[in-house]
């Protein structure tokens, strides 16, 4: 991973590249939401939750790939080594954001908070509320509990049983639940938006799959080379495939998901988080293919972004709800061009330096405490 503050030389560009767009997409949502109230970044806005849906293809990928090499490598797993490094990974700059909520009010922008213990055991997603503080904390409970339950399974299906097919099993069966799941669940949902996103949005059971195409290509890459050079050979295949897969998605969901009278679609519901995750790892393998544009190309400041993203995905939301009154007594309208500047601005200082003073220090205690065993 990364230890300082700029990005390490050895890093993947496309990967970058998707990570910065998936932070910018959930910032412009965000602000659209509970900043300007209106769609700032035109479209961008409109979509921009989508973005939460690339970061979970793009953790299937990474994390997949760092359990399933130490499998093949070793034909075994250090399960408490796995989540040591997680933790510290992770935790340092989620309770330093947590501390904020529950010590400074003002940062929650007046919406109620979660009980504590949901917080702390990660399961603050289950019935979250629509509106409750702190709520963006949704992806980072099942991501974690992503990071729980993957090496478990990778153990017993990949190093106990020794069957790749087993982990296609569990990776198209979760894919089926979920959206299984998905359609189940419209039936307590109806017509209000606010239930849709406790029951299937903000759902552990209904979003756990959008993982599951990243541990795909992380499977593939692991245990079927040949397959894999195949694949990343054809990175403009790869990227058209994305865009318009994950293209038909979007158009599902901002066109065909919802009516005032029938309320959501079964289809959209069902199965559109299922195209996105399909499309956005399309786009995953594009990046990690040598002769894609997407795996070529080098945006300026993309690293740096893709670096702070986990910080700036936790620090955006207080530190706005904190900015928001004085922006106000300034006279500064979070709908113009400077307050929308401004408040970006200070978001990404927030989480560089957030990236500097809590998560590079646990980081450099990662290395030094488990370190990557060749």
């Amino acid at each position: 991973m990364y230890t300082s503050a700029q990005p390490s030389a050895g890093r993947i560009h496309g990967l970058d590249t998707l990570r910065a767009c998936a932070i910018l997409l959930v910032l412009m949502y965000h602000y659209m939401v509970f900043v300007s109230n209106e769609a700032s970044f035109g479209i961008l806005s409109e979509i921009g939750w989508i973005g939460v849906d690339l970061f979970f293809v793009l953790s299937g990928y990474l994390i997949g790939y760092q359990i399933f090499e130490e499998l093949r490598q070793k034909n075994e797993l250090s399960i408490g080594r796995f989540y040591a490094r997680r933790a510290l990974r992770t935790l340092p700059n989620y309770y330093f954001i947590l501390a904020i909520y529950f010590l400074f009010p003002l940062a929650a922008g007046g919406n109620p908070l979660t009980p504590l213990w949901k917080f702390l055991t990660f399961t603050q997603n289950f019935d979250l509320k629509s509106g409750s503080a702190f709520s963006h904390a949704w992806s980072l409970c099942i991501e974690e509990q992503f990071y729980l339950i993957l090496p478990l399974l990778a153990l017993l299906v990949l190093g106990r049983l020794k069957t790749l097919r087993g982990m296609w099993l569990v990776i198209v069966g979760t894919m089926l639940f979920c959206a299984v799941m998905r359609f189940l669940s419209l039936e307590k949902v109806g017509t209000d938006g606010g239930l849709y996103r406790t029951y299937i949005y903000y759902s552990s059971w209904c979003r756990f799959d959008e993982l599951m195409p990243g541990v795909a290509l992380a499977l593939v890459k692991v245990y079927e080379p040949q397959r894999w050079q195949q694949w990343i050979s054809k990175g403009s295949r790869n990227l058209l495939f994305g865009l318009i897969v994950s293209g038909f998605a979007i158009i599902l969901f901002q066109y065909f998901n919802y009516d005032p009278v029938s309320g959501f679609s079964g289809f959209t519901t069902s199965f559109g988080y299922t195209f996105l995750a399909i499309g956005f790892a399309g786009l995953t393998l594009a990046a990690l293919s040598p002769n894609s544009i997407l795996g070529r190309l080098r945006v300026p400041g993309a690293a740096s972004l893709a670096v702070w993203s986990y910080a700036l995905y936790l620090v955006h939301k207080p530190l706005m709800n904190a900015l928001i009154p004085v922006f106000n007594d300034w006279n500064i309208s979070v709908s113009g061009i400077l307050g929308i500047g401004l408040m970006f601005l200070l978001s990404i200082i927030a989480a560089y330096l957030q990236f500097i003073c809590i998560e590079s220090p646990f980081m450099r205690l990662r290395s030094r405490w488990f370190p990557i065993k060749g």
